[in-house]
């Protein structure tokens, strides 16, 4: 180490007397340091999610007969599922349709007598008596006519569920289920047959730390990326749950999703980052970062009585913006950064300034 450090030094030294001596600088690019807008920001893990999604499960119990699509298939509306054995209720809907009949025979039985007792009523044929028991018979017989149409209609709805149908447009997800699985609403917890996922007015939640709660508000800017760190789409903010998870110890945001099925899936999990504002920093280009244990240094090209010389410099940089990085400290507005050349630089060294353009050719270059 002391080595290096007195080659250092000794290299310092010659570069000044160099440079004393008159010997010509290296040219160099240099940009002017300036202010433009840097984000300040936070990046979680999110989960996206579609507003219209369901989870189906059987309304009755029975054998599952038939599967009728695959996971990821596409379905429509009303589009048939699964079967479950209907044949039980079925039977249970013939005995009600019998009992019906029957108690519709009865019925028109006692339309007609009802009908004759009156007329030998009126003729003074029947007492008062006959004719009240003949209403009430019909009156009872009515009811329980009524009623048998009414348990017939019951069953024949509850025969549709034995049939799975679709809720609405969308995707099938996983089928846990096979032929010949017992399925019953009456399991804790019920048997869940699959699931149907529009994807489309797609959500993506995320869990902001509650020592965030002061900063969050509606309409915060955010960023879908994807597992490169590449901006998918731009939404905003537009919920904030009025409760802190217990579990997560963290504040939902929903944030609309709008990119389509080809990019993102319900479920999926992606990058979000939350802009929380804008603030004027100093940036400069990536190339002009140079580190030296830990250290983070930039060149600057300083005037010195008509000549330029080269001054290391450290500072302290954050996030990047594009291809610079944003200066947190050690830069001042107007200061020239050395963008070229910074390899071969040393503090002290002569140099000449050249505006941003091609690189100039490095010392010895093409020998």
């Amino acid at each position: 180490m002391l080595l290096a450090l007195a080659a250092n030094g000794c290299q310092k030294k010659q570069a000044a007397a160099a440079g004393g001596a008159g010997m010509q600088g290296l040219p160099v690019q240099t940009v002017s340091v300036s202010l433009a807008p840097v984000p300040q920001s936070s990046e979680y893990v999110a989960t996206i999610k579609s507003r219209r999604s369901a989870t189906l499960m059987p309304q009755v119990s029975g054998i599952l007969t038939a599967i009728r699509v695959q996971s990821g298939d596409h379905v429509k509306a009303g589009q048939e599922l699964m079967d479950i054995d209907p044949r039980q209720q079925q039977a249970n809907v013939e005995s009600l349709r019998a009992t019906e009949r029957q108690k519709k025979a009865v019925y028109d039985y006692n339309i007609v007598e009802l009908e004759r007792q009156k007329k030998l009523f009126e003729a003074g044929v029947t007492s008062r008596d006959v004719y009240d028991q003949e209403q009430q018979a019909y009156e009872n017989a009515k009811a329980d006519y009524e009623s048998a149409v009414e348990a017939r209609k019951t069953q024949e709805q509850l025969l549709d569920y034995y049939m799975v149908r679709a809720p609405f447009d969308g995707i099938v997800g996983d089928i846990p289920v096979h032929v010949g699985d017992y399925v019953s609403q009456l399991n804790a917890p019920p048997t869940t047959l699959t699931t149907v996922d529009e994807n489309k007015d797609l959500e993506a939640y995320i869990y902001v730390p509650t020592e965030k709660a002061s900063d969050v508000r509606m309409g915060l800017p955010v960023d879908i990326l994807d597992s490169d760190g590449k901006v998918i789409e731009k939404t905003k903010v537009d919920f904030i749950s009025p409760q802190v998870d217990s579990g997560l110890q963290g504040i939902l945001l929903k944030a609309p999703v709008s990119s389509g099925s080809e990019i993102l899936r319900t479920a999926q999990l992606i990058r979000a980052r939350i802009i929380w504002n804008t603030a004027p920093k100093a940036v400069v280009p990536v190339l002009a970062v140079t580190r030296q244990g830990g250290q983070t240094f930039i060149y600057l090209a300083e005037n010195q009585g008509g000549k330029y010389f080269a001054r290391q410099r450290p500072i302290t940089v954050g996030d990047t913006v594009g291809n610079d990085y944003a200066v947190e400290s050690g830069l001042e507005n107007g200061d020239k950064v050395i963008i070229s050349g910074t390899q071969f630089l040393v503090d002290g060294a002569p140099v000449i300034p050249l505006p941003p353009g091609p690189a100039p050719s490095a010392p010895g270059a093409g020998s």
